[in-house]
């Protein structure tokens, strides 16, 4: 794997064998494999055919794990769609300086132009509405939780860089919109935050499960409007918006948290996260579509 940030962890099966060992012995001598995924903040390691171990390879990303630790078993009894289960709790020792789960391997595809039909349009817009509903009860803010206006000044730092790759005048037009739309002002409910094709798995013309929860938490929910951009086509994304029955507003709003994700992926992970690099070129050729 190409090293995205500063201060990245090298991780390999060496370490990952390690801490079975000492901390999960009866899991130790289980066929291990890093996982070819696209994440950006923790590495894959399959054990065997049914399990998968995620660690973090930025020390910042321990609280993302632990996050997940806390709020996966509750979420997943208000969810229909399936969700990752937590079955073992590392934690940090001296050779990793992280927490770390095992968790059972969801099988299924990532999504693409060939996959996503109007069943997984309507399934998304089920897993959103039920995920809206749950409990907010001392629920954490979420990694997107604030307005999207405050990323105005980011966005239009990055446009220029990216130019060259995509149609940035639409881009600016559309981001102009945003800024006029009105602000999120119900109460908390939760989002996952990061719903992108590189977070979803699909099977057999359906939705397969719903991955990484590491960004969710309370906020603004148009947040998860993204899911109509990098995964659905664009008669998928109708039916999307109708089923959650989306005014104006919050789709310019989540327009503009597909535009923020996208312009701020797109340079960083330039040359070392290809997935990422095709998701944020993804989603801003669709929305210049509508």
């Amino acid at each position: 794997m190409a090293t995205m940030h500063p201060d990245q962890i090298d991780l390999d099966e060496g370490i990952v064998r390690g801490l079975l060992e000492r901390q999960f012995p009866e899991l130790a001598q289980r066929e291990l494999r890093r996982d070819p995924s696209s994440g950006t903040v923790n590495a894959m390691f399959r054990l065997g055919d049914d399990l998968v171990v995620r660690l973090p390879f930025v020390e910042w990303g321990s609280a993302d794990i632990e996050f997940e630790q806390r709020w996966l078993p509750r979420l997943a009894t208000g969810l229909t769609i399936p969700i990752p289960t937590v079955l073992h709790e590392g934690v940090a020792d001296d050779t990793y300086p992280c927490a770390w789960s095992v968790m059972n391997w969801l099988p299924g595809e990532l999504p693409d132009a060939t996959t996503t039909t109007d069943d997984i349009a309507h399934e998304l817009a089920t897993f959103v509405a039920e995920l809206r509903a749950f409990d907010s009860t001392d629920a954490p803010t979420g990694y997107r939780g604030g307005p999207v206006r405050e990323h105005d000044a980011e966005v239009r730092r990055v446009l220029p860089d990216i130019a060259n790759e995509v149609d940035t005048t639409r881009i600016a037009a559309i981001w102009d919109s945003v800024l006029e739309a009105r602000d999120y002002d119900d109460g908390p409910v939760w989002a996952h935050g990061d719903l992108l094709a590189t977070n979803v798995l699909v099977h057999d013309g359906h939705l397969a499960g719903v991955l990484d929860f590491s960004a969710a938490g309370t906020g603004d929910p148009a947040c998860d409007l993204m899911a109509a951009w990098s995964i659905l086509p664009k008669s998928g994304r109708e039916v999307f918006r109708t089923d959650l029955a989306v005014d104006d507003a919050e789709w310019d709003r989540g327009r503009g948290w597909a535009i923020v994700q996208a312009v701020m992926a797109l340079p960083y992970y330039r040359g070392t996260n290809p997935g990422m690099v095709s998701n944020s070129l993804r989603m801003l050729n669709a929305l210049t579509e509508g």
